[in-house]
């Protein structure tokens, strides 16, 4: 294993940040193993070409994601996997490119099998009149894109329609998962949508169930939504 460490170039985004980036995508990719000791700060901030502070800001962000812990005489340490922040935006965005592209995919609809049925249910009861409408006119949309599809487009507007599902749950342990999963929603609907597998009528039956304030059949359609058959996923024992 080497510890080498690109030279971090001037750019609008923050130095630390992009020395966290740097640091976070080696122990991402197992470079830097778990349990494994960094190199300390003078090597670190003349690998990197940055200074102290900018070091030490980039090692307090990977310590509250998770990845990284700093012990008095031993140093900077890598925590073990399963203590890392895999819902934080910012890691999802730096694991991009890392992982298998399928693995993450079938992982991540594990999640929303887990979730997201209930988040409809919910939102049929709690949505508002406002969130209703809403819906409503995001799902007109989904069905003028299917008139001619786009990839892109698609992507915007399926990643509004269930963000807003989250959002209209009303419920704040919910809310969270309309924002923290946006950047997984991306990856995951770039994924099964690319070949315009878009699921307009699983969608449709999710959207008039909540309308209805059918709470029981929006649970179940979301639930027969996420089979990854219909995701062009394998159904794994682990999904």
């Amino acid at each position: 294993m080497t510890n080498n460490f690109s030279t971090i170039s001037t750019s609008s985004r923050s130095l630390h940040v992009q020395v966290a980036r740097s640091i976070a995508r080696r122990i991402l990719a197992g470079e830097l193993p778990q349990g494994s000791i960094v190199p300390n700060e003078m090597a670190l901030c003349e690998q990197f070409g940055v200074s102290r502070t900018a070091l030490r800001e980039a090692i307090k962000l990977l310590t509250s994601k998770g990845l990284l812990e700093s012990r008095p005489k031993i140093g900077t340490k890598v925590v073990h996997r399963a203590y890392w922040n895999f819902l934080d935006p910012q890691l999802i965005e730096w694991m991009d490119g890392i992982s298998d592209s399928e693995i993450f995919c079938t992982q991540f609809l594990g999640l929303r099998r887990a979730v997201e049925p209930e988040a409809c249910a919910l939102a049929a009861i709690h949505a508002t009149a406002e969130q209703r409408i809403e819906l409503s006119e995001i799902f007109q949309r989904m069905v003028k894109v299917t008139e001619n599809f786009d990839l892109d487009t698609w992507t915007e507007v399926d990643l509004s329609f269930h963000r807003l599902i989250f959002n209209a749950t009303n419920n704040d342990f919910y809310l969270p998962f309309g924002n923290i999963l946006t950047t997984m929603f991306k990856t995951f609907i770039l994924h099964s949508s690319k070949h315009g597998a878009v699921c307009l009528n699983e969608h449709r039956l999710i959207y008039e169930a909540i309308m209805a304030g059918d709470s029981a059949k929006a649970r179940a359609v979301s639930a027969d939504h996420l089979q990854s058959s219909k995701h062009r996923l394998p159904e794994l024992e682990t999904a």
